[in-house]
Order: structure tokens, then C-alpha cells, then sequence
């Protein structure tokens, strides 16, 4: 079944006017699944895993269209990823339906240095931690570094929920958009850290291999190159989905 970004990318490009192009205006066949060039696609590798957290992304408005996505990769890996276009003046009510349920407690995950100190935590909270009743719900804000800032300036509705700010030690490994800070990090990854701050560390480590080898297939690919399905990132993605969660 298609996962909640795939149908978000979809119902984008029955609004869209035109054909989106990637960056560098790439006419390449893609697959629909993976999004990776036919000739590089890696359907055959994609993990899933079982995990007590969810995942919500708001993705900026051309974000599900970009073949570098990587909140894509969340939700092949994270059975309960939701994902909802956002807009500064329209609000999905799907979105704050899922936001209203008891079953969740949702975490806007941000840098506490934009949030009012109250509202900031590092760690689960109580009724979010594992063995608690409500599993945690991690919000992320899936764009560029200025449309993120802007979705948490401009989007009232998560203005009621703790900010989650992770102090992670490495630097982001991420290679096909870079930000300026390297303490910025992709959709993937922050996931994984909040997957594995959950104790979902079996869903945080198959997400993270994941990453490992879109992103080497992808840059292959652009390069012309084959992919090296006998390598390291291959390795390390089936050592992870023959190991027990």
C-alpha cells in the first residue's frame, strides 16, 4: 500500500500545472516507489520495521516532489508516519484530528533556541516515555532550513505542544543538500535520532542504513555509475534486516 508521503507527492502533482523537474532539470525515468533513476533503483533493499513511535511531517509545498527527499525514507521504514502539505493560511483537519488523539503525544521537533525556554525538553516526557500510555509523535517540519523556520513561526496549532530539542554529538552525513551548519540535519536522520531517544533503536538503525544506500545509489546515479550492491552500504542495510528488532 502506498505510504502517506507517496499519496502527498501524489495529490501535489494532481495540482501541479506543469511537470516538476529535479534540480538540474533531470529528464530520467524514476521509479515510483524508491524515486531513484530506473536503472538505480533500490526497492529490492527497502526495510520496514516495528516501531511504538509515530512520525508526522509537514512538508513545504514542493517538498514531496523533490527525489531528495528524505521524509520518503521515514515513511518506508516507520509504519505510523503521517504527512500533511503545509500552508500558512489553510489547516488539513486530518492534521488536527491526529494531533487531538489521545492515543499520541505529540513533540514539535526544532531547535530550543527558537522556542520559549518552557516550552523546551531534551528528553521524552513522562507520558510520552516508553511504558507510558501515549507513544510519542514526533512533528517535524520537512523543508529548506528558512521555510522550516518559517512553518515554526507560523503554525499556531503546535504552539500548545513541548518543543523537543536534540543535542545530537555527530554532524550530519547527509550529501545530496547541505545547510550551511553542519549541526543541521536531514528529515531522515533527525527521525532516526528521535526513533532511537524513543527506544525504537532497531527502527532508528534500519532508517539510518537506509539513508546510507538511497543516498549511494542516488549520487551513482548521477554520476553515471553503477551502484555497488556488494559494498559497504549495502552491507551494513542487510546486516540490519537480518537482525532481530
Amino acid at each position: 500500500m502506498p505510504h502517506a508521503v507517496f499519496r502527498l507527492r501524489a495529490e501535489r502533482l494532481a495540482r501541479s500545472a506543469k511537470p516538476f523537474l529535479a534540480r538540474g532539470g533531470s529528464t530520467r525515468e524514476r521509479c515510483e516507489r524508491c524515486r531513484l533513476p530506473l536503472t538505480h533503483c533500490a526497492c529490492t533493499l527497502r526495510p520496514a520495521a516495528a516501531a511504538r513511535a509515530g512520525v508526522c511531517l509537514l512538508m513545504a509545498d514542493i517538498e514531496p516532489l523533490k527525489p531528495t527527499n528524505t521524509g520518503w525514507l521515514v515513511a518506508d521504514v516507520v509504519p505510523d508516519t503521517f504527512a500533511f502539505g503545509w500552508a500558512r493560511t489553510e489547516v488539513d483537519p486530518a492534521l488536527l484530528a491526529l494531533l487531538a488523539e489521545p492515543a499520541w503525544q505529540p513533540l514539535v521537533v526544532f531547535p530550543g533556541e527558537y522556542a520559549p525556554a518552557p516550552r523546551v525538553i531534551h528528553e521524552l516526557p513522562r507520558d510520552a516515555a516508553v511504558g507510558a500510555a501515549r507513544r510519542p509523535l514526533f512533528v517535524l517540519l520537512d523543508g529548506t532550513w528558512s521555510e522550516a523556520r518559517k512553518m515554526f513561526r507560523k503554525s499556531p496549532y503546535l504552539d500548545r505542544f513541548p518543543v523537543l530539542s536534540l543535542r545530537p554529538e555527530q554532524v550530519s552525513g547527509y550529501a545530496l543538500r547541505r545547510s550551511r551548519r553542519d549541526d543541521h540535519f536531514c528529515t531522515s536522520e533527525v527521525a532516526s535520532l528521535c526513533l532511537d531517544l524513543a527506544g525504537d533503536a532497531h527502527a532508528s538503525r534500519a532508517l539510518d542504513a537506509w539513508l546510507d544506500v538511497f543516498t549511494h545509489h542516488y549520487v551513482q546515479a548521477r554520476h553515471q555509475l553503477p551502484a555497488a550492491w556488494d559494498g559497504e552500504a549495502h552491507a551494513r542495510l542487510r546486516a540490519q534486516l537480518s537482525s532481530p528488532a
